[in-house]
Parts: C-alpha cells; structure tokens; sequence
C-alpha cells in the first residue's frame, strides 16, 4: 500500500484510495457489453427499432440516477448511495441474463436493462460526491482527474479489453456473466474497503430543508445561469461519445471495414489514451486553470477530432494506425472537461455545492440518452455526415457559453474560495 505522503503527493485522498480501486472494477464490468450489445440483441433476433428502444431507455435511467445520485449523496450519505447502486446493477442484470433475452420479450429486455441503468450512476457519482467533499480545493482537479482515470479505464476501455478476450473463450452471451461478476467484486472492494467515516455520511445542512426541498433543490439550482452553462456544457462533454457506441461499431465495421475484433482493439487504444489524458488534465487544470482547459482542450479539440475521426478514415480505408490517430484526438478532447468537475461546486455557495454535483452529474447520465436519441433522429449510421457536423455544431457552442464559467474557486485566481454566486430569493 502507498504511503499517505505518495498519495497526497499524487493527489489521491488515502482514506479512498479502495473506493477509486472499487470504481474501477465496477465500471470495466459496466463497459464489457458497451461495444458489442447492439449487434448482439440484433443477432439474438431484435429488431433495430426494439434495440435503440432499449438504448434509449437505459439512458433515460441513467439520467435519472445521475440526478439522484448527487441529491440523495447529500441525504443519506455517499456510502448508502453507492450500495443502493450495486444492488440495482446487479439485481436487473440477473433478471436480464437468466430471463429476459432467453424469453425473447423485448419488452422484458428493455424494462431490466433500463432500470440497470440506475446502478452505475448510483455507485460512481456518488463516489464523486464523496472524493470533493474529502478533498481540498487547491487539489481538487487532480483527484477527480483521477476519478475520471479510472471512470474511463473502465467504461468503455478495459470492458472492451475484457471483451474482446472473452467473447472468443465463451461467448457474447457468457461474457455477460463476466461482466456481472466484476461488478460485484468492484462493489465490495469499495463498499468494503473505504474507511473515511468522516464525509461517508449526510452532508450538514445549514438550511434544514426537507428531503423532497433538498431533491427539488437538485434541479431548481438550475435557475443560476452558470449553473446552466455547466450543465449544458457537461451534457455536449459525452452525448457524442454515447451516440458512437450506437453507431461506431456498425459505422467502422461494415462501412470503413473493419473486423470486430480489430474495432474492439481499436476503441481500447482509444480510451486507454483518454484514460491517461483524464488524469493529465487534471493535473493541467490545478495549474492552467479550470475553465480554460475546458474550453480549449475540452470543447474545441473534440470539435477537430470529430472531424478528423469521420472524413480521414473514409479515404484511408481501415488503416488501424491513422484511424487510431484521428480518434486519439477526440478522445484525448473528451478528458478536457475533466476540471469541469472541480468547476462546479464553485459556482455556488458551499452549501450547495452537493446540488450543484447533482446537476452535473444529471447532464452527465442525460448525455446517455442525448447521444443515441439524436442517432435515432438523425437516421443512425446511413446519415453520419449529419450526425458529426450537429456535434461539431454542439461542442462550438459549449466552447462559447463556456467562457462563462469564471469561478473564484478556479486555480487562475489564486485565491481563496469564497461564495461565487448569491442564492435567489424565494
């Protein structure tokens, strides 16, 4: 075990240090099925319409959880709020494997794997509550970067790993089962390992509002206009991430050519560069300052590497090298919004930072089914060209509302936090 000296060194809480090794295991079994589950259901006899059904259900609950995650941290503690995630996780999943898919209903399938959808939400961003109320503000970018380390080690990168080496051993269908078991064990090395008593707990309330006021508080936040802006920039973060993993695995492979295999090594080269870019921009928003990196690193370069991703493949071929290129730009953009994390909370007064979380982490699970619902708008795979140039369109636009986002909190400043926003009038 790493001294505590190390770790604060690193900027990692060393009373959590278990919990982010929880988080890890918990998200590769989450990602496992992230890249082949499509053309699984398919195979399996669903149609493409009961599929992005299903899709976009699960992201209406993944929504849902994300919102609750934060609001409920702040009610009932981090600790409780990551149980109730595993439980949901696992209990619809069984349910899902054992019955749904062997009955070919997909009303089944969707009503189990949408209500799944609470479980990771529930488990990773109540953890996230629980690494900013533990870590100082001067440190804050850096821990989170490195919850967003190994957030996307496991989702989509490892469970891609896992699944490409499983799938040719037992199985689409028994590497589901995998995935089900490493949940699990994530669970209970986080649940079971973190010994921080001190913010596991309900957040003090200087206001004693009732529980129902505190969750309401989670989404009427939103009438602070950078509150908003957060929001909305958080959910333009990952909507196109998610609308890929609809259409990329069709898109790389019957299109540009790719085999299956080659596109799942593909996209663990990927995020396992966005992994390492997690943490690095952490680290450069603890210094550059927060906002910056969101709008330069995070907003603008996901922008050119969309673009880089859609039109260089289409005359390369599938070149596995210069693929790996254009979407390595991407996905490196995607870790710059990683300080919006550590941005949040400072936007508000410290009592409501948690709703402030809350909102965050609403966008965050929103841009699950913001992502495929658009796929689904836009006519899927067969109108591409329209689909990247609409979040080529989002990301410009996250990028301007962005500049909004001056907190005293931001390490530009060099100063000390204080209130950033007053709370309205009721």
């Amino acid at each position: 075990m790493p001294s505590n000296a190390l770790l604060h060194r690193l900027g990692l809480p060393a009373p959590l240090l278990l919990g982010y090794a929880g988080v890890l295991l918990f998200m590769i079994g989450d990602g496992v099925e992230s890249n082949y589950l499509s053309p699984f259901l398919e195979g399996e006899g669903f149609t493409p319409g009961h599929v992005a059904m299903t899709i976009s259900t699960y992201g209406v609950f993944v929504a849902v959880g994300s919102w609750l995650a934060g609001a409920l941290s702040a009610l009932l503690g981090p600790r409780r709020v990551m149980l109730y995630g595993a439980i949901t996780w696992i209990g619809p999943e069984l349910l899902l494997l054992a019955w749904a898919i062997p009955s070919g209903s997909a009303t089944l399938v969707t009503v189990f794997y949408g209500v799944r959808g609470i479980g990771y939400p529930f488990f990773a961003y109540a953890f996230l509550v629980w690494i900013t109320q533990a870590t100082p503000d001067h440190q804050r970018g850096t821990s989170v970067g490195w919850f967003w380390f190994v957030f996307g080690a496991g989702l989509p990168t490892l469970g891609s790993l896992v699944a490409s080496a499983t799938i040719p051993v037992v199985g689409e269908f028994g590497t589901f089962w995998i995935s089900t078991a490493l949940v699990a064990l994530g669970a209970l090395t986080a649940l079971a390992g973190v010994r921080d008593l001190t913010h596991a707990g309900p957040a003090p309330q200087d206001e004693r509002r009732s529980p129902l006021r505190e969750l309401a508080r989670g989404i009427t936040i939103l009438r602070l206009p950078r509150v908003a802006v957060g929001a909305f920039v958080r959910l333009v973060n990952t909507a196109p991430n998610f609308a890929l993993f609809v259409v990329a695995p069709v898109y790389f492979t019957r299109t540009i050519g790719f085999s299956q295999h080659t596109y799942l090594l593909l996209v663990t080269c990927v995020y396992t560069a966005n992994v390492f870019a997690n943490l690095a921009f952490g680290i450069i928003g603890d210094r550059l300052g927060w906002r910056r990196t969101v709008t330069w690193f995070g907003c603008v370069l996901c922008a050119a590497g969309l673009l880089l991703l859609y039109y260089v493949p289409q005359l390369t071929g599938p070149n596995f090298c210069i693929t790996l290129l254009c979407w390595g730009v991407f996905g490196i953009g995607l870790a710059g919004f990683v300080p919006l994390t550590a941005l949040m909370p400072g936007l508000v007064r410290p009592a409501d930072s948690a709703n402030a979380l809350a909102v965050y982490s609403l966008a965050a699970g929103l841009s699950a089914f913001v992502g495929p619902a658009l796929v689904g708008l836009l006519g899927g795979a067969a109108h591409m060209t329209a689909l990247i140039w609409t979040f080529v369109a989002l990301y410009l636009v996250a990028a301007a509302l962005s500049l909004a986002l001056d907190s005293p909190t931001d390490p530009v400043h060099h100063r000390s936090p204080r209130p950033a926003e007053a709370e309205p009038a009721h």
